[in-house]
């Protein structure tokens, strides 16, 4: 049965931003559990990631704000940089119609300066990673004894990265009376074990935990063991797919495939935990907005990337865990798009399969490398190539500048512009290949907010 927002009890200005947003009706992860965060209850809620959940966690952040008192009054704790950025973002979209809210994102990998002058400016909501965060306690520059929300998102990704003594650490410092949400993906002993401790007679939500078949097609594929790239490339050639995110279970696994597939002439970038912040983030920025055709990643790199219409999941070796396998595939095939999942297994890996089928209670379709159509060539360019801007937020340039520069004085349509990214210091913005050498140009020769900006493709990595 579909529920709609207006059906909650949300003031006026949350309902109309949703009506503007086109969120109209609830995913089943919002459906059960914002009734019950709006009650003011603590509430664990599964669910698998691209369920909405930040939508669950953030309106009922937003609706109990009081942005007369600039105090935190909400802290949000994510397992990675990317996560916190993506989750500061959509709190931002949801809050557009409420005046003067002010958030504040603290991870690590940047300098904690600005962020130290930030918060001396005030902040209702902090969206953060759990080493800075304790870090910002610890220096005494964020105080959280106003607390009424603590939201653990990613919860057992958390936990799996390490971070079970900072999280404890931060919470021991807050005050008692408060809600906690505790979104995660799976539900371990470990989180169990985090409820017990610190909720207070929680509500268990479970979402749509698994995806469902009907838009995912999966295929396993059997190969020699010295034969699982030529398997890569193999199933490149013959599906075609235009974003493929490649799972390989190692870092060193990871950037080995990549600079493969770069040789072989195809637009592929590897993200692990050796990557600097600034080049973990340019790797993400050029896979979302479609200027990269395949990343290849470890898990762990994977988590809290938010892409559209990723075409492929492509499992380079079948994980261990069937649970995380799910998830790996998950990536695809949302927001009622079809979407590809293919694996590559050696005959001592099919138990890893009976693992999987066993645990979704389904046969798996095999597959031979032997039957596909090698024809055409690997090589095939990403549809988007990103620009970089030597000018940021610090320089006041917004996206809206870009653009009227773009469509303005370059005269590309709007939808030859693609994802626009701002950071304090630089903005990226991805064009379509065929008018690329027209934006370049324009852009170096004309002007953003009246000022000459250094322009340049964003390549490497």
């Amino acid at each position: 049965m579909h529920q709609p927002f207006s059906s909650l009890s949300l003031s006026p200005n949350l309902l109309e931003n949703l009506d503007t947003l086109k969120y109209v009706e609830m995913t089943e992860i919002q459906a059960k559990s914002l009734p019950e965060i709006l009650s003011g209850k603590d509430v664990i809620a599964q669910a698998k990631t691209g369920s909405g959940k930040t939508a669950a966690f953030g309106l009922g952040v937003l609706e109990k704000l009081d942005t007369k008192r600039l105090q935190v009054q909400s802290l949000v704790l994510c397992p990675t940089r990317e996560l916190a950025d993506q989750v500061s973002k959509e709190l931002r979209r949801l809050a557009r119609r409420i005046e003067n809210v002010k958030i504040v994102t603290l991870c690590g990998g940047i300098s904690i300066g600005p962020q130290i002058g930030s918060l001396e400016y005030g902040a209702h909501i902090v969206v953060g990673t759990p080493g800075r965060i304790l870090k910002h306690l610890g220096k005494k520059t964020l105080k959280l004894d106003q607390l009424k929300t603590l939201v653990l998102d990613e919860a057992d990704r958390m936990l799996d990265m390490g971070f079970s003594e900072e999280i404890s650490l931060i919470i021991e410092g807050l005050p008692t009376k408060r809600q906690t949400l505790l979104f995660s993906a799976t539900y371990p002993n470990t989180i169990q074990a985090i409820a017990n401790q610190y909720l207070y007679k929680p509500v268990r939500v479970t979402g749509d935990t698994t995806h469902g078949s009907s838009t995912i097609q999966e295929y396993f594929f059997e190969i020699e063991k010295t034969k699982r790239k030529q398997g890569l490339s193999a199933l490149l050639k013959h599906y075609r797919p235009e974003s493929t995110l490649i799972f390989c279970n190692t870092k060193k696994e990871c950037q080995s495939i990549a600079e493969y597939l770069q040789q072989e002439g195809l637009s592929a970038l590897a993200i692990h935990g050796d990557l600097k912040q600034q080049e973990r983030d340019q790797v993400l920025l050029r896979f979302s907005n479609r200027s990269c055709s395949v990343l290849v990643a470890t898990d762990v790199a994977a988590r809290g990337l938010d892409v559209k219409e990723l075409n492929a999941v492509i499992n380079y070796e079948i994980t261990r865990d069937a649970e995380t396998h799910i998830h790996r595939i998950g990536r695809t095939g949302r927001n009622g798009n079809t979407g590809l999942a293919l694996n590559l297994f050696t005959v001592n890996e099919r138990y890893r399969i009976a693992a999987i089928e066993v645990y979704r209670d389904a046969d798996s379709v095999i597959k031979k490398i032997s039957d596909l159509d090698l024809s055409s060539a690997l090589t095939f360019e990403p549809a988007m190539i990103t620009l970089q801007i030597d000018g940021g937020r610090k320089q006041k340039v917004r996206p809206g500048d870009i653009l009227g520069a773009l469509t303005g004085d370059a005269g590309l349509k709007g939808d030859d512009v693609g994802k626009i990214d701002i950071t304090s210091m630089h903005a990226f913005v991805a064009v379509k290949r065929e008018v690329a050498d027209q934006a370049l140009t324009r852009l170096k020769r004309g002007k953003i907010k009246g000022r000459t900006f250094k322009v340049r493709e964003l390549i490497g990595y």
